[in-house]
């Protein structure tokens, strides 16, 4: 399993295969395409660059042969393979841009900044001499300094509110992990949450890392929140999908034209066999997370709740070329457990394969089960009870809950699109970040006492005029209770970490809702999944 591991992520960063074929018609098309180009930098009427010519000219190509192959330019692979890779070279803060100040929301525990000293509050005014307050640095520019290889330093000022000097550290880079896993808690006595945001090469041991801090052996069920991920690696899906299966079964198979059929299975070695099991997806979950629902829903090991998947069935391997630039083409279509391909059609070009999508939910499949019409000939039967589940376009929820809507009004959407949540929540846990440590001793308590006043309240207002919306307390009044609990969450976030501003969002959250009631009542989960 550890070699095929091994191989397999190899196929998805970076690829490598000996081409084959009509070596001749190959000769003809390239020399064709070369020929092209030369005439066009040769004679062309107007000085242009033949860089980016050449660049668009390989895009162009990719997106005429499906939706997903892609070219990635030499300057952007490193920062596309981070995420999944699950790391990045640098001091380890997670920081915001405050009123022109990079301000630190939180050192990475046990990285380097937090072993140098640094703490959440401080202001970063110099990095290696260079003056970087008050001159209107960007986000990418604060990331381009501090960022760089393991092992190399890099010197760093930082004001701390309450202190006069300024204090100087010393930081030595190093592996910065990038989470995929969001939250992991425990939403009642037995029922674990897992959040996870992509499948990235260090989701398993994420998720084993939150299991050993829950105690597996209290564990009962589990909802695994596959919403809006948008998937990544196919073999951390296949590791997750290990521990809810029992025994050697079949996880996925991928298969191209160039590509032959390839298993890939559970080993037996499985911590949750035996635990109920729902998986939460919506029209944002595609490829890693539809394959990960997709074994579960075939092996009938637990219940997809939410709505139907995006549909993303392709596999996609890298190639490098001479300027470390990377095509990601499509070489193999994966199958779940029963043969289904999840592929939503793209025959008819990139462009309409998105309109489609969009279609979907304008014909309101956030709504409504009863808009999604599959023909019978995209029909299949899981593998345990013969259950009727369906290819062709996603992962269909086997209980199907509407996206709830009735407290968004378009003064919320300004608000969101605007920023307004987040740079007031930033400016409000800076300044009131002694008080309310010192009022809460723990997130809990946090939790169960902490509300906004209202002078809290018309200040974000104020906030929300300052940028140009116009208050409408009619809308205000629809979307109060959803705004105060972003606020709330977002506070959270400044002083703890991402699991516990889920644990406030989720506080009402329609499918994790429907999700406990359906845990909490053996019978009906049983039915859902057609066992006696």
């Amino acid at each position: 399993m550890r070699r095929t591991i091994r191989i397999a992520v190899f196929l998805l960063v970076c690829g490598s295969v000996q081409i084959t074929g009509n070596a001749q018609m190959l000769n003809e098309n390239t020399f064709k395409i070369a020929r092209t180009l030369t005439l066009i930098d040769a004679f062309y009427v107007d000085t242009i660059n033949m860089n980016r010519i050449t660049e668009q000219a390989i895009v162009e190509v990719l997106k005429a042969l499906d939706p997903h192959s892609s070219y990635i330019s030499a300057k952007d692979v490193k920062e596309m393979n981070e995420p999944l890779l699950g790391n990045f070279e640098g001091i380890g803060i997670q920081f915001n841009i405050l009123h022109d100040s990079i301000v630190v929301i939180e050192p990475v525990k046990n990285g380097p900044s937090e072993k140098a000293g640094l703490l959440a509050g401080d202001r970063i005014v110099k990095i290696n001499n260079e003056n970087v307050a008050g001159i209107g640095i960007s986000t990418t520019g604060v990331r381009t300094r501090l960022m760089g290889p393991k092992g190399t330093k890099v010197n760093v000022t930082i004001f701390r509110p309450g202190f006069k000097n300024l204090y100087e550290f010393v930081i030595t880079r190093d592996k910065i992990p990038i989470n995929s896993l969001d939250a992991a808690y425990m939403l009642n006595n037995e029922t674990a949450y897992f959040k996870f945001n992509k499948f990235a090469a260090t989701t398993e041991k994420e998720f084993l890392d939150a299991l050993t801090a829950m105690n597996v052996k209290n564990i009962r069920n589990v909802v695994i929140d596959l919403r809006s991920n948008p998937g990544g690696y196919m073999l951390a899906a296949v590791a997750l999908a290990n521990h809810f299966l029992e025994g050697e079964k079949l996880v996925v198979y991928m298969q191209g034209r160039k590509t032959p059929r390839e298993d890939f299975r559970s080993n037996g070695r499985g911590l949750l066999t035996s635990a109920k099991v729902v998986v939460l997806t919506n029209e944002g979950s595609a490829s890693a997370s539809e394959i990960f629902a997709g074994a579960i829903q075939d092996w009938d090991r637990g219940v997809i709740v939410g709505r139907r998947s995006f549909g993303k069935g392709l596999v996609q391997n890298g190639f490098t070329l001479n300027d470390g630039s990377q095509i990601r083409l499509t070489i193999a279509r994966y199958y779940t457990p029963t043969g289904r391909s999840i592929q939503s059609p793209y025959k008819d070009g990139y462009d309409k394969y998105y309109e489609n999508f969009r279609e979907r939910l304008r014909n309101g499949e956030r709504f409504s089960a009863d808009s999604v019409k599959l023909p019978d000939s995209l029909r299949f039967n899981t593998l345990v009870t013969k259950r009727p589940v369906y290819g062709g376009g996603g992962i269909m929820p086997d209980i199907f809950v509407a996206i709830d809507t009735s407290w968004y009004t378009n003064y919320y959407g300004e608000l969101s699109r605007k920023g307004i949540f987040n740079s007031f929540t930033l400016e409000y846990a800076d300044k009131n970040r002694k008080k309310i440590l010192s009022d809460y001793k723990n997130f809990d308590d946090f939790k169960r006492g902490f509300k906004f006043s209202e002078e809290d309240i018309s200040a974000f207002i104020r906030a929300g005029e300052e940028a140009g919306i116009k208050f409408d307390k009619q809308q205000f009044d629809i979307s109060k209770n959803e705004i105060l609990k972003i606020l709330k969450a977002l506070v959270a976030n400044n002083y703890w970490q991402t699991t516990e501003y889920f644990r406030i969002v989720n506080e009402d959250d329609y499918e994790i809702e429907r999700a406990l009631k359906l845990l909490a009542d053996p019978q009906e989960y049983r039915r859902v999944l057609g066992l006696k």
